[in-house]
């Protein structure tokens, strides 16, 4: 009764749900402090004063979210926090301002993240040639090849787990292919800067899009939004999960040239007309509009992951570099599988993948301050 394409599918596994709330959850990059109130006021007050919405078809375009986005961005520079690594300024400043105005054609909003690359992956990649991204990414990306019958070229990480620039423009060249990958990187945590992905897309072919998911910009990362102004086949990927707090609303954003998100409106109106409900579209209005109250949580978040960072170093931990909100690390001589269940039978959840080159690492969530303590206790003892 099943069709033959189920035989191929690979599902993505994601980080474990407990249905309680015994575990502190620090394994699905999860943002730990609540919406801002005048998010919830918002919702309470717009809802009640138009219940009949609820009865109603949401706007299919998005209208004023999308413009919410637009103005969310040029108020931001499109990232929300920035880190200092070998003596290059990561994302706001004064010189890393958007140089154009973000417009909302400029926008194109479904629900998370993952429908949005759903919709990328359908409207930008062909079958007829491979897509170029990193041995380890998103590990979405896969599953969406598969889906769409869209073949891959894995590109190895360099011995410093860095992305490999050179190869990877080589290989996108070779086959006149198109490129996506995680900008800071998941889940190595890892970024790249501007310029160096300025270099790579003038390296790589004009005539194919260029994808960078910025699922992790905001804290610490540098925004490619400013890039738009140079390439028109450049498009980002974005959401609401993260910095913004809304991992339970499910809202995604691409930010790209208007001819693009207008191709990916027809993809997504073959679809779904209806995808972003009146509910989700009021919230995340409300959450624009609060972005310093964001802001700062994304800064007391890369304050407590470099904190964090330090803590396990000193306890013989290899940790990578991370522009994100969590950390991507590794200890001689404990087993990464086994550090993930002793965490856990001590209250904690943290992320171990099983992917054959990184499974003696833990990806651990920056949580709060005071969660990231009972972490270290717990650490102390493996």
């Amino acid at each position: 009764m099943l069709a033959k394409r189920l035989e191929n599918l690979h599902p993505y596994v994601p980080g474990e749900q407990p249905t309680d709330r015994v575990y502190i959850k620090l394994n699905a990059n999860e943002n730990p402090y609540p919406p801002h109130p005048s998010v919830l006021d918002s919702l309470e007050k717009t809802v009640r004063a138009n219940s009949y919405r609820l009865g109603l078809y949401p706007d299919p375009d998005v209208t004023e979210l999308r413009e919410e986005i637009a103005s969310m961005l040029n108020k931001t520079g499109g990232a929300f926090w920035s880190t200092k690594k070998s003596g290059e300024t990561f994302c706001a400043s004064e010189e890393n301002k958007i140089p154009f105005t973000v417009t909302s054609d400029m926008i194109f909003c479904g629900n998370g993240s993952d429908e949005v690359l759903s919709f990328v992956f359908y409207t930008f990649f062909d079958s007829d040639r491979p897509l170029i991204t990193p041995t380890f990414s998103y590990s979405f990306y896969p599953v969406y090849c598969d889906y769409y019958k869209i073949p891959m070229n894995k590109i190895p990480l360099k011995e410093d787990w860095s992305l490999d620039i050179e190869r990877m423009t080589a290989e996108a060249n070779k086959t006149d292919s198109a490129t996506i990958f995680a900008n800071p990187n998941a889940p190595t945590g890892i970024a790249l800067t501007r310029n160096q992905i300025r270099e790579m897309i003038k390296k790589c072919p004009k005539d194919k899009v260029f994808v960078v998911d910025e699922a992790y910009c905001d804290f610490g990362g540098e925004s490619c939004i400013p890039l738009l102004a140079e390439f028109d086949n450049l498009v980002i990927v974005r959401t609401f999960s993260k910095s913004l707090s809304l991992a339970g609303m499910r809202l995604g954003y691409l930010v790209s040239s208007p001819k693009l998100i207008q191709a990916v409106f027809q993809v997504k109106n073959s679809f779904n007309h209806f995808p972003v409900d009146y509910i989700a579209q009021t919230v995340a209005k409300a959450t624009c509009r609060a972005s310093d109250y964001y802001i700062q949580n994304a800064k007391t978040i890369a304050s407590e992951r470099d904190s964090f960072t330090e803590f396990l170093r000193s306890r013989g931990w290899f940790v990578i570099d991370s522009a994100t909100n969590f950390v991507f690390a590794k200890k001689d001589g404990v087993n990464g599988r086994n550090a993930y269940e002793f965490v856990k039978k001590n209250g904690i959840l943290i992320r171990h993948f099983a992917t054959p080159g990184i499974e003696d690492f833990v990806r651990i969530t920056i949580g709060t301050p005071e969660q990231m303590t009972k972490l270290k206790e717990i650490m102390k003892n493996l």
